[in-house]
């Protein structure tokens, strides 16, 4: 653990700021505290967390980790308030941490690493070897572009100019974001090691136009 605050010091960050009684009523309150309700993955415990760490896109990235262990922490805190018990499996101590959750033994990491030395760069784990940042700003263009596609439901009445315009506007700047995430899983797929023939097969498109692409850099 003390290898992790040296190595992390966001770690020590987001604890300092989890033990501060507010963002525990901010979690409250994104549950709908008297009026139950789903968490929101813009609620105002997660922008407060990734404002108080110095890293804007860590709130919304950890709300959508359904599951991980800052949920877990909220879900506590939320039950305690409410007076209610945990699923199986679950504990209403905010601090208590599921065995994936824990952290690995440094043998253990060792043997992770000399597996994937072995299986190559196909063999790596993708959130190892991909940033947060950068998967959260991959989901973030998937999640633009579904919002465009949706305005699209119910638009096809009224003159042909207005509905083809509508639907080429809309349909234009989804391709324009999915191109973009396609680029940007791209080279994080590259990065993390993996072969730029296979990376190009699976993206539909030349070898040689994706390596002078990603050799651009990031726009």
């Amino acid at each position: 653990m003390g290898r992790d605050t040296v190595v992390f010091p966001e770690v020590v960050a987001v604890a300092d700021t989890l033990l501060d009684p507010a963002m525990a009523q901010l979690a409250w309150t994104d549950s709908g505290a008297g009026r139950p309700r789903a968490l929101p993955a813009d609620g105002k415990f997660c922008r407060r967390l990734g404002e108080r760490v110095g890293r804007p896109w860590l709130g919304p990235l950890a709300a959508t980790d359904y599951g991980g262990p800052l949920t877990s922490w909220m879900g506590s805190v939320i039950r305690i308030r409410r007076g209610v018990g945990g699923p199986p499996g679950y504990d209403n101590d905010p601090w208590w941490l599921r065995q994936e959750h824990q952290p690995a033994t440094m043998a253990g990491q060792l043997r992770v690493m000399a597996a994937e030395a072995q299986e190559g760069g196909s063999g790596t784990r993708w959130r190892a070897t991909v940033s947060a940042e950068h998967r959260f700003h991959i989901t973030r263009l998937l999640d633009e572009a579904r919002e465009e596609l949706a305005q699209l439901r119910g638009v096809q009445s009224g003159t042909t100019a207005e509905v083809a315009r509508e639907l080429l506007e809309r349909l234009s700047q989804s391709a324009e974001l999915i191109d973009r995430a396609v680029l940007h899983t791209a080279a994080a797929a590259v990065t993390a090691g993996v072969a730029l023939e296979e990376v190009a097969q699976w993206s539909r498109l030349p070898a040689e136009e994706l390596s002078q692409i990603l050799g651009r850099g990031p726009r």
